[in-house]
């Protein structure tokens, strides 16, 4: 199994429509997807580390998938108008990354 988590950071932009993102954009991912996205989870940044410091991230999401090979052959037709969607929710630049789950 294999999670593409993709972080929105809280300094990187001035806006994150958390409503778009929850019922439009990820849906939108699943859906185009198909059998490629096992299950995604989002999450929305409340604190940081410090007692009553801000988020890291405004948001984040992770996306679960069979393995490398199955996501990227699904995404990959997709791409062009997922990335397109990105600026109905937000400026923010986000971080990417793709990792193996190992346990859970």
């Amino acid at each position: 199994m294999i999670k593409m988590s993709v972080y929105y950071p809280a300094n990187g932009g001035s806006k994150f429509d958390h409503d778009y993102y929850r019922t439009r954009h990820m849906p939108l991912i699943q859906e185009r997807l198909g059998d490629a996205c096992v299950r995604y989870e989002i999450d929305k940044g409340l604190a940081g580390r410090e007692l009553g410091s801000a988020p890291e991230f405004v948001a984040a999401c992770h996306v679960y998938s069979p393995n490398l090979a199955i996501f990227q052959e699904a995404l990959g037709p997709h791409r062009a108008e997922i990335a397109a969607d990105v600026a109905n929710y937000t400026d923010i630049t986000p971080i990417v990354q793709i990792s193996e789950v190992v346990e859970g």
